[in-house]
């Protein structure tokens, strides 16, 4: 169990750093099947997976922003408008997934994330840096309320929304990719702790676990992905920017499979 969450737990690092991503699109599906083969109640393995991957996220992204900032791929003033948002809404989204099966939603984003993804991978050299201007200050806070909490419910670190969002409204690839991990701070701070409350009197869940978060985990994904983030923020910063785009649009349409087949099955 613990190579397994510590090869977990590298993965997502690179990821973070590479992408603007928190990895939790890949350590959600992996924590299922790992909780599932060591025989935890199906009743509680969706949403501890969940849980544990926000916990994950927040190590994660402190990793990814420091490096980031010190190569100054963060604008903070963009974050400032949209942390309030995020928090709101990823309270929002812990809550939501508290009550409701997300099989639903998981189509609709699959879906979304593979458009996204396509049309990422298929920009033409002069769409890369656009020439559209980021909305007000409301607006980014709304929008931050509403990638939280879509964020919160799947347990990701919310760049499959953040990055498309920024470098639609002006930012060239490397500054979304570096605001989006530093936006995944207080997603993961706000979400894992809603789980947290919200799983406090469920029963079914393992001894190491607080709520909706299986410490054990939490503590192997994120001494792995803590190290290996600032591996895939040095990658971000070395890489042509139409290159990176073209890489995580390959990843959103990658993840948007996974989750659709998911459903399937």
């Amino acid at each position: 169990m613990y190579l397994w969450f510590a090869l977990a737990g590298a993965f997502a690092g690179v990821c973070a750093g590479l992408f603007g991503v928190g990895g939790g699109l890949i350590i959600v599906p992996v924590l299922m099947a790992i909780f599932t083969a060591y025989g935890y109640s199906p009743d509680v393995i969706t949403h501890l997976a969940v849980g544990t991957s926000l916990a994950t996220i927040i190590v994660t992204s402190i990793s990814s922003m420091q490096s980031h900032h010190k190569r100054g791929g963060v604008r903070w003033d963009i974050w400032k408008n949209m942390s309030i948002g995020l928090v709101v809404g990823s309270v929002f989204g812990a809550w939501i997934a508290d009550l409701l099966k997300g099989e639903i939603l998981t189509a609709l984003i699959a879906c979304m994330a593979m458009l996204m993804g396509l049309k990422m991978f298929t920009a033409k050299k002069s769409d890369t840096a656009s020439t559209r201007t980021l909305p007000n200050a409301p607006i980014q806070m709304g929008v931050g309320g509403l990638i939280g909490s879509a964020s919160a419910i799947f347990g990701i670190g919310g760049g499959s929304f953040t990055v498309p969002f920024l470098s639609r409204f002006g930012l060239d690839m490397k500054q979304a990719v570096g605001t989006s991990s530093a936006c995944g701070l207080p997603i993961a701070i706000a979400g894992a702790l809603g789980f947290m409350f919200f799983g406090r009197d469920v029963t079914g869940l393992p001894p190491d676990a607080i709520g909706f978060v299986h410490i054990t985990a939490f503590v192997c994904i994120s001494l792995m992905s803590f190290m290996f983030a600032k591996i895939g923020a040095k990658l971000a910063h070395q890489l042509p920017a139409s290159t990176l785009k073209r890489m995580f649009g390959v990843l959103l349409v990658i993840v948007g499979i996974k989750m659709l087949w998911g459903i399937l099955q």
